[in-house]
């Protein structure tokens, strides 16, 4: 396909940075997102030519497309909306994310039924959407950066469409071991490693995850010829013959670790809604009491019910602890469409009522839960918190355990998951927990509470620094250099 545009430079996503709603008046108003991929197209420059191709996703987005007036530097792609809820719902919101964070009640689930092949074909026609209109729009020799799990045969496709173009793919998720990921139909399989080996770079946030895939790659392909990096560990290359032949390929796999953008969480955090917030939460927890803060969607793999099981255990455990600290946990409601995550979201409410109505006094709500989005409070939480609470069952990175120590004003110990792909730069300064053991995590409460203010402070800058090592910008920029090679 020969290209008609000149973007040299081109990021794909199923979520872009601008989002449109209609107004009463009929106008559109733009709202702008944020993130590593926003950060990191604004450090290439405004010469740089670049574009970024996206899903639209609301009515407002699809009209901005209908009338041509969206904004410079990027394309929404107004996909069909029943082959939009096919691709992003039916599989990769249903299947390919319980797979990598291996989430299936495995005697009922998961089924690879007629329906799910019939939402199989969608999730083509959604990567094969995207792969045009990147070989469209990219330049000849132009460098593509394809963003996740929604869009794993993007570069198998646009390989084909578009040889000459240097083709990346970043996975913002765990990667299943082999045993999990086999649970795929057979085809299933082949076809997502064969669609992500069009690449000529894969990232991962992990080298955890890095190794995952290059052991699946190799259970879909014996004749795949891997090459460790200098340690002998993951990261390395694959080479690797294209389906039907042809000349071997090789592709390279890469690591890196998101991290927190400390400049903008600082400044954003001693703005003064964040102050107005901090006083509310203040109040709420009452004075002199220790705060435990967790910040999460309320996402099956976040384990916000063990979380809150550890804390009535600690209650239990430590009766001394009554009255002297607060859970507060904000559980932001996600993907409520789905039936499984409005269970999970009733379950946190309905522990969180029940851990008050046990242990509450006329003076102390034991657990404070907030469910309504709010950014200024989730930093104005991290500020004060004693202890911050990350115990996801499992996770790509998890900025929530980057962020806190960043802006936390007195230090604060941090309880963490080891299947936190953060766990891997930040589990040394870590009171680390199995998130699966609720008696072994309330012992980890107990034991951040009473860590001394001296210890929290300085494992809190090493936690900092760690997690500042590589800010969104340059996370983005160390990718597409590599690329370019």
């Amino acid at each position: 396909m020969a290209s008609t545009h000149a973007a040299e430079v081109l990021v794909a996503s199923n979520r872009g940075p601008v989002s449109y709603e209609v107004r009463e008046d009929g106008s559109l108003h733009a709202r702008r997102g944020g993130g590593g991929l926003v950060s990191g197209l604004s450090a290439i420059g405004p010469d740089a030519g670049a574009l970024w191709v996206c899903s639209a996703l609301s009515d407002g987005d699809r009209e901005a497309v209908r009338r041509g007036t969206g904004e410079a530097g990027v394309r929404m792609l107004d996909i069909p909306a029943d082959v939009h809820a096919d691709a992003y719902n039916g599989i990769a919101n249903s299947v390919l994310w319980f797979v990598h964070h291996m989430l299936y009640q495995t005697p009922l689930e998961p089924v690879f039924d007629a329906e799910f092949r019939r939402r199989w074909v969608s999730y083509e026609r959604y990567n094969r959407a995207f792969a045009e209109a990147l070989a469209e729009e990219a330049a000849e020799g132009a460098t593509a950066v394809v963003q996740d799990y929604h869009l794993t045969l993007v570069p198998g496709m646009l390989r084909e469409l578009r040889p000459d173009l240097r083709i990346g793919h970043f996975s913002h998720t765990p990667w299943a071991p082999p045993d999990y990921f086999r649970m795929l139909p057979d085809d299933i399989r082949e076809q997502i490693v064969r669609g992500m080996l069009g690449a000529d770079r894969l990232g991962f946030l992990t080298r955890r995850w890095a190794g995952a895939f290059l052991d699946c790659a190799g259970e879909v392909d014996r004749e795949l010829i891997h090459a460790a990096g200098p340690d002998g560990a993951a990261p390395g290359t694959i080479e690797h013959a294209p389906p039907g032949g042809g000349e071997p390929r090789t592709t390279v796999i890469g690591v890196h670790g998101l991290g927190a953008d400390a400049d903008f969480l600082r400044e954003r955090a001693h703005q003064a809604d964040v102050g107005e917030r901090m006083a509310m939460l203040r109040a709420e927890i009452g004075e002199g009491r220790r705060a435990i803060v967790r910040v999460d969607r309320t996402e099956l793999s976040k384990n916000i019910v063990r979380g809150l099981l550890a804390y009535r255990q600690l209650l239990d455990d430590h009766p001394e602890w009554r009255e002297q600290v607060v859970h507060v946990a904000f559980a932001y409601p996600s993907r409520q469409d789905l039936a499984v995550y409005r269970e999970y979201t009733a379950e946190v409410q309905r522990l969180a009522d029940e851990i008050n109505a046990g242990f509450g006094t006329p003076g102390w709500t034991p657990v404070v839960l907030h469910v309504k989005d709010d950014f200024a409070r989730s930093l104005a939480a991290y500020r004060l918190a004693d202890v911050a609470l990350v115990n996801p069952i499992r996770d790509g990175m998890n900025l929530v355990a980057k962020e806190v120590p960043v802006v936390s004003d007195e230090g604060c110990a941090l309880v963490l998951s080891r299947e936190a792909g953060a766990y891997e730069e930040l589990g040394e300064d870590a009171i680390t927990v199995n998130p699966y053991d609720v008696t072994g995590t309330a012992r980890a409460l107990h034991e951040a509470l009473v860590m001394p203010l001296p210890e929290r402070a300085e494992r809190t800058k090493r936690l900092a620094a760690a997690a500042t090592a590589l800010p969104p910008a340059q996370w983005f920029l160390d990718q597409l250099n590599a690329l370019r090679g």
